[in-house]
């Protein structure tokens, strides 16, 4: 522990709960709790949703992921870059002109159903609480390397941290909060990425052809199959990043904050630009990070290599520039996980309490404590979880999160929009089977279940062989929900036709 990182953790802090005051004081009603109520413009709100999906994962796990792993590392990137795609041209514009400010607002903006509003909440708190232990397990490894203090100590402080963001903040004081992150984290990128070409003599070509002799794998590490060696486990990987943004909770939400769908599109393409340049900058980060740190010292510090970016830093630019980088990643955690809890007390407090329990009858006080004891409960269930959860690499954690919400949210929103025939049985199938065979799946896979001790949570044979089951939770997902409309008799082609109207134009009665 020295003066320089105490120094800026601090400033980040402070910075933090600076803003969150300011945003105290806007936020009087559940519009301006859950939404900020909708005034974020086009690159505000672009810049927050960067800010929301360059999480642990992207900073510290893919970084890490690359440099052990290589090719396959990247593959993270790839994956959440392509993402952005399926959210920009089938999903931000509907969602937005249908929601309100929950994804099950906009699910029953065609199916007035309690039970469908009740899967769609139960489905957001479990994927926020997947994407929260990452988070968390990406902190605690932070600043026990920084600042030598025990795992559990370092991930409570970051719980504390998040849950006073969203107890008197909000979505305002959350969303400047991602703003400042995302521009942090850029620069950072960008300067251990100029650092590192500078290395190689600015030739990228020579930085491959160098690397094929920079680690132990040898020639291995510009190829797939170093970590991925069935090709299956690296499509169902593929298919849950590239499907899982469109129904991750936290990112929909973001759509809500803006106050037209032009809005929200133009966030997309913001956030578009800013990912993708970060996720190109991975390579450098990575690639630095095996060449001039090793393999060996990122191990020793992180078994899963989450602080191969923080050593790298160290390495090219001193303790100045390490501690700047572990700022920002600590900023990038906090910001993140306060969204997170955000998005999972606005289901619990909207979704389950003023519209299932008060049928809709909840004063905007009630439904604002309500809210606050949520974020709390998500809080403290999600830092139990992350304490067993160290040795996992974050970038892993979070693609179980959108295997999630690819096989749960991401079936029910587009056919929700899409097919007219859908109806409210189909719903409930869609999400429950997509849901609970994901559960399982993950429960009966290698990332459970192994031979060698310390490779999983149990030792044992894996039932089920892939470590991401989305391949086949997925396709579930979309054939409980063919099925389930097919074989019920329930049509409402009227109301499918206000939805289409809504979902295309925005008009609201």
């Amino acid at each position: 522990m020295n003066g320089t990182v105490v120094t800026l953790f601090l400033v980040i802090v402070v910075a933090t709960l600076v803003i969150t005051y300011f945003a105290a004081k806007k936020t009087q009603t559940t519009g301006d709790f859950y939404t900020a109520g909708g005034g974020l413009t086009g690159w505000q709100n672009g810049l927050a949703i960067a800010g929301d999906y360059l999480s642990a994962a992207s900073f510290l796990g893919i970084a890490g992921a690359i440099a052990l792993y290589g090719f396959d590392g990247f593959f993270y990137s790839i994956g959440f870059l392509i993402a952005y795609l399926v959210v920009m041209f089938l999903v931000a514009e509907p969602l937005r002109n249908l929601g309100k400010y929950t994804l099950a607002d906009m699910i029953n903006a065609r199916f007035d159903a309690k039970k469908v509003r009740g899967i769609a909440a139960l489905s957001t708190l479990t994927i926020v609480i997947f994407y929260m232990i990452a988070q968390l397990v990406g902190a605690g490894a932070l600043i026990q390397l920084l600042f030598g203090i025990d795992y559990w100590i370092a991930v409570l402080i970051v719980g504390v941290m998040m849950t006073i963001y969203v107890l008197f903040g909000g979505m305002t004081a959350t969303s400047w909060v991602q703003i400042i992150k995302a521009v942090l984290l850029m620069i950072g990128t960008v300067i251990i990425a100029f650092m590192v070409l500078a290395k190689f003599n600015f030739n990228i070509l020579g930085m491959f052809s160098e690397m094929k002799t920079a680690t132990a794998h040898g020639a291995d590490y510009l190829n797939p199959g170093l970590k991925y060696t069935v090709p299956l486990d690296t499509i169902s990987l593929m298919v849950a990043l590239v499907l899982g943004t469109a129904g991750l909770p936290h990112i929909l939400m973001r759509f809500f904050t803006v106050k037209n769908a032009r809005t929200a599109r133009s966030s997309v393409v913001t956030a578009t630009w800013i990912v993708g340049i970060f996720y190109i900058l991975t390579i450098f980060l990575g690639f630095g990070a095996a060449a001039f740190v090793g393999e060996e010292i990122i191990a020793a510090a992180n078994p899963a290599g989450n602080m191969a970016a923080p050593l790298l830093a160290e390495v090219l630019g001193g303790n100045l520039l390490m501690s700047f980088v572990s700022a920002v990643a600590f900023a990038t955690i906090l910001a993140v996980v306060a969204g997170l809890v955000l998005s999972g007390a606005s289901a619990f407090a909207h979704d389950i309490y003023g519209q299932i329990i008060k049928k809709g009858n909840a004063t905007d006080k009630q439904q604002m404590l309500a809210a606050r004891y949520a974020s709390l409960g998500v809080s403290i269930f999600s830092i139990l979880l992350a304490l067993f959860a160290q040795n996992m690499n974050v970038a892993f954690l979070v693609s179980l999160a959108f295997c999630v919400a690819a096989s749960a949210n991401l079936p029910v929103i587009l056919y929700t929009i899409y097919w007219k025939r859908f109806n409210t049985t189909g719903a409930v199938t869609a999400m429950v089977l997509g849901l609970v065979s994901a559960l399982i799946l993950v429960a009966i896979s290698p990332n459970v279940f192994s031979p060698t001790e310390g490779a999983a949570l149990f030792v044992g044979e894996p039932i089920f062989p892939l470590t991401n089951p989305a391949l086949i939770s997925v396709p579930l997902g979309f054939l409980g929900g063919y099925l389930g409309t097919v074989l019920s008799k329930e049509v409402d082609l009227k109301r499918y036709a206000e939805v289409q109207v809504k979902a295309n134009t925005g008009y609201r009665e």
